[in-house]
This record gives structure tokens, sequence and C-alpha cells, in this order.
């Protein structure tokens, strides 16, 4: 396992000029060993869908969205921000034809996957995420349902109505598919006002057992199911303001708690090399404070990734292409520069190999000064891992929000 110590910023500038000369679209093979800070130099923000390309990293982009303007018929965003959700969101469709954007578009604008031209806008405002497997779909969870949703034709299928529940939610708001689509969880409130979680299977219509979240210690966030289906990751908040997380069975059982302060948390799952769920995340505890790790389900063994640094959030929206976890960092060059032992990135999105080696691909450089919630980066994957979307306010605190998407080559493996 890699620790703190053996992560010592090194000097790499003629890399850094090979990446611009040859132009590629990541920079493949560097170490986390071997990375060093690069400053950002002056950039205009890119005119919108027009191709830029990052003048340190030679990777392209290109701004998909326009907030406070008309880019298509009834496709009109916000003047403030016009972005995708969140990171551990899938924006694009299975076969990545569509891209949804939903925050500042009232409700959502659908953008085409590859040309980022927008395409239609739906006014829905419930809580919707794309099925894994069948582009056509996406899964919708309101009060009262589950529904089945073909954004194009617009056309609502519903999936799962209980009587005996109000207030059901998608998480909420954190919430995903296993990767197949088939399960959920749903939180919601019972007959006697208890809030509870389960567990549902769409293609088998089966409910599996309430969880009473007060039984779980912390003031409920949000529940999911992992990746394979077999767990669910409860996340809650104590007294002392300390985030914790509980794994289950999809029976209820309880597995394990991670009493640790958010060991890790912003983060996402995914199945690992040898078929386990894992949570890959930002670790806010000892001994790992503000690495990046990932931990284990079935017995929370964490994996140390990449040391102390300003990462943000991590993805594993690349369910096509797993081993990788994209990392959004914060920061700024002057509280990163001349440090030793850290990760060497600020406000910049980059893929981390998720196997300890500390391989890294180095995807964008963000430009964005952080200020508030809606400012976050916030990058995330497309499923197959060859598109990035991710926010920027491009370096003015409280300017418009816009998101980007970096297209990213990997080389044969």
């Amino acid at each position: 396992m890699s620790t703190l110590s053996s992560w010592i910023s090194k000097s790499c500038g003629l890399a850094a000029l090979l990446i611009v000369a040859l132009g590629c679209e990541a920079s493949a093979g560097e170490r986390l060993a071997n990375a060093s800070v690069l400053t950002a130099p002056p950039m205009n923000r890119p005119a919108y869908r027009q191709l830029a390309t990052d003048p340190v990293l030679g990777t392209h982009f290109t701004r998909v969205t326009d907030p406070g303007r008309r880019m298509a018929a009834g496709v009109v965003c916000a003047e403030a921000y016009c972005r995708h959700r969140y990171s551990s969101t899938q924006a694009w469709n299975a076969d990545q034809t569509l891209l949804a954007i939903s925050k500042g578009c009232n409700g959502f604008c659908f953008l085409d996957g590859q040309t980022y031209e927008p395409v239609f806008h739906r006014p829905v405002d419930d809580d919707c995420k794309w099925h894994p497997t069948d582009p056509a779909l996406l899964i919708c969870v309101r009060d009262s349902e589950v529904y089945a949703w073909a954004p194009r034709a617009n056309g609502r299928t519903v999936i799962y109505a209980p009587k005996d529940y109000k207030r059901i939610q998608f998480g909420p708001y954190k919430g995903n598919l296993s990767l197949d689509g088939n399960r959920l969880v749903l939180r919601a409130t019972n007959r006697a006002g208890a809030l509870v979680a389960f567990a549902y299977d769409i293609k088998e219509g089966r409910k599996y057992p309430d969880i009473d979240l007060a039984t779980l210690p912390g003031l409920n966030d949000y529940c999911g199911i992992s990746p394979s289906g077999r767990y669910i990751a409860c996340l809650s908040t104590r007294d002392d303001r300390t985030d914790v997380a509980h794994i289950l069975t999809v029976d209820g059982k309880v597995v394990q708690s991670w009493t640790e302060h958010h060991r890790p948390g912003h983060g996402d799952m995914m199945i690992d090399a040898d078929g386990s769920d894992v949570y890959v995340g930002i670790s806010k505890a000892d001994p790992d404070k503000w690495h990046i790790i990932k931990r284990r389900l079935s017995d929370g063994v964490v994996t140390d990734l990449a040391p102390s640094g300003y990462g943000a959030h991590a993805s594993t929206r690349n369910t096509d292409r797993p081993g990788w976890v994209f990392i959004s960092y914060e920061g700024s060059y002057d509280r990163i520069a001349g440090s030793v032992g850290r990760a060497p990135f600020y406000q910049e999105v980059v893929a981390l190999r998720i196997d300890g080696s500390g391989e890294i691909r180095r995807i964008a450089q963000t430009r964005n000064a952080l200020r508030d919630y809606i400012s976050e980066t916030h990058a995330s994957p497309s499923p197959d891992g060859s598109q990035v979307i991710w926010s920027s306010n491009w370096g003015v605190a409280g300017g418009p929000v816009a998101d980007y998407v970096s297209r990213v080559i990997w080389p044969e493996e």
C-alpha cells in the first residue's frame, strides 16, 4: 500500500512540455510520484460550443452550456448557472447519445451527447437517473411512485406505487441504480410515521424489508444501493457532526459501521477488480485525512490511493471503464505550490487508477473560483470514460457557472 511519505512531489516540466507538443487528450502513464504542480496561464473563457485546447495539458474541451441565453427552441438556462447535477450522477445516457443538464434548466435540457447541440427540453422536476443499460430511459422517483420515463417521447410507465408509504425519495438525491439497472434504494415514511429505507428490485417487482433508520446512529442523510445490488449504504450525521456510514445487506442486516468522520465521503461506489463493491472518496479522518481512499463495503478494508490534497469530489460513473476514479480538485496555486508530499493538483480534474499504483491521467484545468455549492466542479465521466463533464465560473467568483466537456483518449491496455 502506498503511503504519504512515498509520494514526494518531483519536477516533470519536460513531461508537461511533451504533453503540449503532442496535443494528446490526456497524459498517458503519468504517476503521482512524478507529478508536479502546473501553472494555469491566463485563458479567455471559451466561446459556447467551440472546441478549445488546454494550453498546458493539450487536452481538448468544449463549453456546452450558455447561462442566461437561449440555446435552442425552448432551451434557456438561468443567468447564474447552467450545469449538470452532481459528480456521482451520470450525465449521459447508456449509449452516450444524450447529455442531461438539470440545474438552471427549469427541468431537463437534453443535449446531443457527442456534438452538445441542444435537442429538447422537458419541464420535469422529479429525481431522475439514467438507466445504466437502456439508453431510452430514466428511472424517476416522486412523492408517491417510481416510474420509467422515456424523455424523447415523453412517455411514462409506473413501476412501483406503494400505498403504505409517503414522501418516497431516491436516496434522496445521491441515489443510483445497481449496474444492471434492476435495484435501487428508496427512503420513505411508513404508516407509523417512521423514516425507513428499503431496497426494491424492478425486474422482480420485489420490495425488500424496511430498515428503521432511527436504529442507525445519527440523522440519516441518504441511502443507496451498491453497484452489485448486494449492499445498502446509509450515510448519517451524528450530533457531534461526525459523518458516519452504515453498510447493510438488502435484507437490512448490518454488515458494519464506519464510525470515523467521512472516511470516505463526497464519493461514489464501484466494482473493484476482484468483484468487490467499494466506496471511493475523500477521507476527513486520521490516519489518512484529506487522502483519496477506497473502502471495501464487505469488510471496511481501506486502500490509500492519493496523498493529502484539495480533492473535493470523486466520481466512478465510468461504469464501462472500471478501475478509475475521476477526482475534482479545488484549491489554488498559492496553497499547493512548494508543499511537499501533497497531491500537486488545484482546480483540476484528474483520473486516478484505484489499484494503488498511483497512475493518473490529467484531464482538465478548470479555472474555477470556488464560492458556493453551485460553483463546485463536480466532474463526472461518461459511461465509457471518453468524456468528462465539469463546471466552472472561469475564475470569476459569483460569475455564471457553465458546463464544459473534456475528451479523453485512452491508450490500448
